[in-house]
């Protein structure tokens, strides 16, 4: 039987198949813009030696009405001019959508080989989800992650299990959608700014499809702030969500948002630090308890610790040599 050597293996076991994601998805769906992120993306991709946020194709806002077959196509053909390291997705129309199983047929059968995911708006329920799968799986793409857009109250109560299918990799809120599905119960303010992190229906939405997402393995993506032009709304809003409401990812519409939302995730420089001096300390011990600086550590700590180092290399903080190994696949 083989023995587990590498950090993740014997830190997180079973825990070790859960999604690693960049913590910025960045939506575009006019041509111009489309073009622009992806050559964004690749800039960034030079500049931190890794891709720090994927690129969603979006044909569900982006496409005209009666447009939807030449937009498709052309989504199509961005992604599959992708260059490789960079990551891109599609965000198809919604399942009862009559243009839905045209966009599948046509991104998928084209580009099915550089998809990242395919994002599904207006997820109601597994149901959506299994015929989302039947459609991959004719196109020839049963091997791309779902990621689920949850936007309304029914859809809130069922994220746990939209959650645990195995094709679902992510959970996102729909925060205005959901705002609306409540026919003025709740007050426009909670549509943005810091009004979304006040309102209690809100809130409650959110903490369930986190934990959702967090009971699952899967990974809980926060949504937009409309603001964009507004960067201290966003920094407070990309921090809450990290920091308070358990997100691990999150939406951007500008890409004026982007470094925001990885400075907002990112872990600081000194917590990365001593995260990979406990894990070394760990590590030369066999992964028994240890005492670090006058604190008890042991294999509870250290897959806190692990996770932050994941979330750093994520973001694009410089690892400590050790650590760089370690995520490069190496035992130091």
């Amino acid at each position: 039987m083989r023995t587990a050597s590498h950090p993740r293996e014997i830190l997180l076991g079973a825990q070790a198949a859960a999604h690693m994601l960049p913590v910025c998805d960045h939506y575009s769906g006019v041509e111009v813009r489309m073009r622009k992120s992806l050559e964004l993306q690749a800039q960034m991709l030079q500049e931190f030696g890794t891709c720090v946020f994927d690129v969603t194709l979006d044909c569900e806002d982006g496409a005209a009405v009666g447009q939807e077959k030449a937009h498709a196509l052309l989504v199509a053909q961005l992604a599959k001019d992708v260059q490789d390291g960079c990551r891109v997705a599609a965000r198809v129309h919604a399942v009862d959508h009559s243009a839905f199983a045209e966009d599948i047929a046509t991104i998928v059968g084209e580009a099915g080989h550089k998809l990242c995911h395919i994002m599904l708006p207006k997820v109601e329920s597994v149901d959506d989800i299994v015929r989302a799968q039947h459609a991959l799986e004719r196109a020839g793409g049963a091997h791309i992650p779902l990621h689920a857009l949850i936007e309304s109250p029914a859809a809130v109560h069922r994220a746990f299990e939209i959650a645990a299918h195995p094709s679902v990799q992510s959970l996102s809120f729909g925060l205005m959608d959901f705002v609306s599905a409540h026919g003025g119960a709740i007050p426009g303010s909670a549509m943005g700014g810091q009004g979304q992190f006040q309102h209690p229906l809100v809130v409650r939405a959110k903490l369930e499809i986190a934990a959702a997402c967090h009971a699952h393995g899967k990974v809980p993506s926060h949504c937009v702030v409309t603001e964009f032009k507004d960067a201290t709304a966003l920094q407070a809003a990309a921090t809450r969500a990290s920091r308070e409401l358990g997100y691990t990812r999150m939406w951007s519409i500008h890409p004026a948002q982007i470094r925001p939302i990885l400075a907002a995730f990112a872990p600081a420089v000194q917590e990365v630090q001593e995260a990979a001096e406990i894990l070394l300390a760990a590590e030369q011990q066999a992964w028994a308890p240890i005492s670090w600086q006058g604190v008890l550590h042991d294999r509870a700590s250290y897959r806190y610790y692990w996770h932050l180092l994941e979330r750093a290399q994520r973001t694009g903080i410089a690892l400590p040599a050790e650590a760089r190994q370690w995520l490069d696949g190496s035992t130091v």
